[in-house]
């Protein structure tokens, strides 16, 4: 299953939050340091904060950090959130199913049960989990960022 950039941003956002705990984090400081869009950052940051995964304060000395500590966010339910739907083919869509072997295929059991497995794996993992070396992510995220 491939998740989309959103969503793959999403984690980076909370993984980048998670490894410096103690500090307000900038949308631009973390688009610098993964080289990727502070516009595309932006809707994340929103949706994120929308999921009451992190928490932002406006102004001067302002920014961002987790809402929850690292081992209250679930990273199956990130996902979940982040990717919508569990649609991973057109006969999922009862809607705008075209599929004219659908009431035959099997192809549709197989799918829903490699889902059902992928989020199981994800639903075992903490964000605490992933960042369990803060100081070397922290390191490797800084030297990106002065490249």
């Amino acid at each position: 299953m491939r998740l989309t950039s959103f969503t793959d941003y999403s984690l980076r956002v909370l993984i980048y939050l998670a490894a410096q705990p103690e500090r307000r984090a900038t949308i631009a400081e973390i688009a610098t340091a993964y080289g990727i869009s502070e516009n595309h950052l932006t809707k994340v940051v929103h949706f994120l904060g929308k999921q009451g995964w992190v928490a932002t304060v406006r102004g001067k000395g302002g920014g961002m950090g987790l809402a929850l500590p690292p081992q209250d966010i679930g990273i199956g339910a990130v996902v979940r959130a982040a990717e919508g739907g569990d649609l991973p083919a057109e006969c999922f869509d009862r809607a705008h199913n075209t599929c004219t072997i659908v009431k035959v295929c099997r192809l549709q059991r197989v799918l829903r049960e490699a889902t059902q497995a992928f989020h199981a794996v994800l639903d075992g993992v903490t964000l605490a989990d992933l960042v369990t070396q803060p100081k070397a992510l922290t390191a490797l995220l800084q030297r990106t960022a002065a490249l």
